[in-house]
């Protein structure tokens, strides 16, 4: 059986035994075929669907009902490290805001805690037309953050004053699996997208609860957490978009930033909630390509995502390319420090640290299964994040089947970073 597995913007290749007990699970394949795109949507179908979801708005008035009533709009998009194709939806997005003059429109990018951007990167992000209509384009700057207020969980609220400053904010975001807040988009393009590193840090914390986990928003503290800050911040209006495995729009919804956002989810859950009969012993997984491989920061979430699907001591091989390394510094430096999986679970429980959190959710698979990573890397790298490296997809199948035994299962998931798997 010969498999395909996304890494950057290409694929890898990997020859699997005869008569091996494999599985290939993806988003379609789960409880919910029916509401999956009958086919491939073209680009005239994203624009009819995006239409369709700006003139049918959730719980909310239509877009260019606000915009005639406001001086001033903040739209807020997603960054280099997220999927959501910005620049096919701005356009339609703007045509509602046309009551509205281009220099009265500011695109602000919700960086988190993530890099900011080339100039470069933020024409190709929205699109070189919107680029040069005459709105500004900012990239969060955590130095003019200012306060807020505090949620009722403790969460300080410090956040990017372009957005607070605007009339009309309007949150675009993609849809699909967060390890810990259930969903991106919604509320989440502002928080964590457009606030200061203290506002993060004390959201985030509340990862280590057991509900705080990939599907689940009732009763997650994170979202909850979130969606809190929202109100007391303020959105006027979501445009949130579903893609497929090649990053195309099947499905839009709009309006209120809680009603919208879970109708989306919803649809997404049905699709790509996957449930397995038993954990396998082997699990060869990718994010999906780039963006979600673009480093290690952004690739661990596929880790967290099929941990559920993997054996106690079993492996998954991780295909993810990582060109541009850990992607975070304090990441990095748990990563590489970390001596053995315990110690950074220990540490996470102590002190809760930006960058520190997603190693510390590395360190907890890791104690429990072994990795396997096909990256660009260096050995020495990889092995001191108590990882094993491995130059193809096929000596890390070979040496994990040759671990597992003749009557391993086997299970391939190609687009790690959309679907939630688990026995």
């Amino acid at each position: 059986m010969r498999i395909s597995v996304p890494y950057g913007e290409g694929a890898l290749e990997a020859v699997l035994p005869d008569g091996l007990d494999v599985t290939v699970i993806g988003p379609g394949c789960g409880l919910g075929e029916e509401v999956a795109p009958p086919v491939a949507p073209s680009a005239a179908d994203e624009q009819a669907e995006i239409r369709r979801a700006l003139a049918e708005p959730i719980g909310a008035p239509r877009l260019s009902e606000l915009a005639a009533a406001a001086r001033t709009a903040a739209v807020v998009v997603s960054d280099v490290t997220r999927p959501c194709p910005s620049h096919r939806i701005l356009p339609a997005l703007l045509e509602e805001l046309s009551p509205l003059r281009p220099e009265q429109i500011s695109i602000l990018f919700a960086l988190g805690g993530h890099r900011p951007h080339s100039p470069e990167e933020q024409v190709r992000l929205v699109g070189e037309e919107v680029a040069r209509s005459g709105v500004r384009l900012l990239d969060l700057e955590t130095s003019r953050c200012r306060p807020v207020g505090t949620t009722s969980r403790g969460t300080r609220l410090e956040v990017f004053e372009p957005y607070l400053e605007a009339d009309l904010r309007v949150c675009v975001g993609n849809i699909e699996y967060h390890y810990f807040a259930g969903f991106s988009g919604g509320a989440k393009a502002v928080v964590p997208g457009l606030c200061s590193y203290a506002a993060i840090s004390d959201n985030h914390s509340m990862m280590l609860a057991p509900t705080a986990r990939a599907g689940i928003m009732e009763g997650n503290p994170v979202r909850e957490d979130i969606d809190e800050a929202a109100e007391m911040i303020g959105i006027d209006f979501i445009l949130n978009v579903l893609l497929d495995e090649e990053k195309r729009i099947w499905h839009a919804v709009a309006g209120h930033f809680l009603a919208a956002h879970r109708a989306g989810a919803e649809v997404y859950d049905r699709r790509c909630d996957l449930r397995i009969a038993e954990a396998a012993d082997v699990v060869i997984a990718s994010p999906g390509g780039r963006p979600k491989d673009i480093n290690l920061y952004q690739a661990q979430k596929t880790l967290d995502n099929v941990s559920g699907a993997v054996k106690d001591g079993g492996v998954i091989v991780l295909v993810a390319r990582c060109p541009e390394g850990f992607g975070q510094r304090v990441f990095e430096e748990w990563m590489t420090g970390m001596g053995r999986p315990q110690v950074l679970i220990d540490r996470i429980r102590r002190e809760f640290v930006l960058g520190g959190h997603k190693a510390a959710a590395v360190a907890g698979l890791l104690d429990r299964a072994d990795v396997y990573l096909v990256s660009e890397f260096p050995d020495d790298v990889v092995r001191r994040m108590c990882m094993t490296p491995f130059s193809s997809v096929d000596e890390a199948v070979a040496a994990a089947l040759a671990r597992a035994g003749d009557a391993a299962r086997c299970l391939v998931v190609p687009h790690g970073s959309r679907v939630t798997a688990a026995a």
